[in-house]
């Protein structure tokens, strides 16, 4: 049975299942388009293109007729787990009989994580969806029945980025929207603030915020002007404080809830977009309420048509299991050849190129699909040596962002227990861990954390090569792994993008496929 499942909205995407097996996972922001784009025709046709025969059926991740989740339904909706947000009815797709299928935006976190899992699933589990909208448990029974458990807060993640939005000048009370790239943003400066109880002035903040039954939108800052934090700048003490505060106030309702009701000792599977929260991850872990805990690579809306089109093979076949690989995007397109008058291009050589890492260049790394959700595995990797704030500065530059964002290290897996804390592999780089090393100056954030992505030789030969090579030099098999992409753009994915990029930002050399480009001096 061949599923082609589509998500329409922001972060649109298309995945393709055929027979339990991911064929591919296309994100409309990939390919140097903006960020949380929804779904283009140039992804539709790229995906036609990939495709061998019509689909069996079409499967359409439920969404709204409009801009807020409590807008008119499209197809399934966004809420809803039970009988009705579920719906199979006869189509046609140029000319082929189909089914067409569409289940909701809620189901499509809950079985993204379900279906990806390596877990068995002729067990039950509890189920963890936050994200802007929903913030819930479910439980998840043998034969992958879902029952709503709780909503312990709503809008959760755009309470979260609230707080960013409140303390930022440049956010006007008239926007529709909270942004979507402040989550990120926020979690960075947390780290800066010390541990302990709120302040009263929190408290009252973190209160008002948590207490809104509606839809978060700008309008909720003229209504915290008398606020201490109000417009206070986002790099104040002040709000990097509050930011913790919030942040815990967060994680500390979904966690008393936890403790106090799933207690058959179930596994945990968790997605929305919350779930790229590295800080909440680590204590869902480390907590001791749940024998594992999975978080996929793609837990935010990014995931949404691979959670559709699981939900969709479950209907029809019983089965939720799924065969995948997190580089499961679309292949770099070598549309460009670099001059050979500006450039020394010759055959990849990993020794060589650690050798160019070792002595403070910098390069962009593209080797084969790129990598599903939003983080940068070493596929699509902007490569640096980890032992200086001065390649902080200079990465952050040329990423275009703020000073406090923190670079994240990838590290060989059998290796990371060397200069990591956690002692669990993590390799879509979900989770923060303790830096072990005073070395590793470029990858450790203020708080001597830092968002660690594990490498296993099997799944990535040719990053792990290079580490080890790496390693060989200096001793660290580690590496700074920061995305390849132009500031509020998806990943660049074509010669012509990364060669104006690479000249633009100041990038030294490049490795595309097997070819080791430099730029000559």
């Amino acid at each position: 049975m061949l599923i082609l499942s589509l998500k329409e909205g922001h972060d649109g995407a298309i995945a393709a299942v055929d027979d339990g097996r991911l064929l591919f996972s296309l994100e409309a922001e990939k390919d140097s388009f903006i960020r949380y784009s929804g779904l283009t025709a140039e992804v539709f046709a790229v995906a036609a293109e990939r495709l061998d025969r019509q689909p069996d059926v079409i499967a359409m991740s439920g969404w709204i007729k409009g801009t807020q989740a409590t807008d008119q339904p499209a197809r399934a909706g966004y809420y809803g787990v039970g009988g009705s947000a579920i719906s199979d009815e006869a189509g046609r797709f140029f000319g082929k009989n189909v089914r067409v299928f569409s289940s909701t935006h809620e189901r499509s976190h809950i079985m993204t994580s379900y279906g990806m899992s390596a877990f068995r699933r002729d067990q039950p589990f509890y189920s963890l969806v936050w994200e802007g909208n929903i913030g819930s448990f479910y439980r998840i029974d043998e034969h992958g029945e879902v029952t709503h458990l709780k909503e312990v807060l709503n809008h959760p993640g755009n309470k979260y980025s609230y707080g960013f939005a409140l303390a930022d000048p440049g956010y006007s009370p008239h926007e529709e929207f909270v942004r979507f790239q402040d989550a990120g943003k926020q979690m960075a400066l947390a780290g800066f603030a010390g541990r302990g109880p709120a302040t009263p002035e929190e408290q009252k903040a973190v209160d008002f915020i948590l207490g809104q039954r509606t839809v978060i939108t700008g309008g909720l800052k003229n209504r915290m002007t008398d606020s201490p934090f109000h417009n206070i700048g986002v790099e104040s003490e002040a709000y990097k404080s509050l930011a913790a505060r919030l942040s815990d106030a967060i994680f500390d309702r979904f966690h008393a809830y936890a403790r106090e009701q799933l207690t058959e000792g179930l596994p945990l599977l968790i997605s929305g977009g919350c779930g790229l929260n590295c800080e909440w991850n680590r204590r869902w872990r480390e907590c001791g309420l749940f024998p594992a805990v999975f978080v996929p690579p793609c837990p935010n809306d990014s995931g949404s048509a691979i959670g559709t089109a699981i939900d969709a093979q479950h209907f029809y076949t019983g089965s939720a299991d799924l065969d995948w690989d997190v580089y499961a995007g679309g292949a770099f397109v070598e549309d460009m050849e670099f001059d050979p008058q500006r450039y020394d291009v010759r055959p990849l050589a990993h020794g060589e190129v650690a050798r160019y890492l070792r002595d403070g260049n910098i390069i962009g790394w593209a080797q084969g699909r790129w990598e599903i959700g939003p983080r940068a595995l070493g596929n699509r990797s902007i490569l640096a040596a980890p032992f200086t704030e001065e390649t902080t500065v200079r990465l952050n530059r040329i990423k275009q962002r703020e000073s406090y964002r923190p670079i994240a290290p990838i590290c060989l897996e059998q290796d990371a227990g060397r200069w990591f804390g956690g002692g669990v592999p993590d390799p879509y780089m979900l989770y923060f861990s303790e830096v072990r090393s005073g070395d590793l100056r470029a990858v450790t954030h203020v708080d001597g954390t830092a968002r660690t992505q594990t490498v296993d030789p099997a799944a990535n030969p040719g990053v792990a090569r290079l580490l080890t090579a790496f390693g060989e030099l200096t001793g660290f098999s580690v590496l700074c792994n920061t995305s390849l992409n132009y500031s509020g753009r998806g990943f660049i994915n074509r010669t012509s993008d990364l060669i104006a990029y690479g000249e633009l930002h100041g990038l030294d050399g490049y490795v595309v496929n097997d070819t080791f480009v430099t730029l000559r001096r």
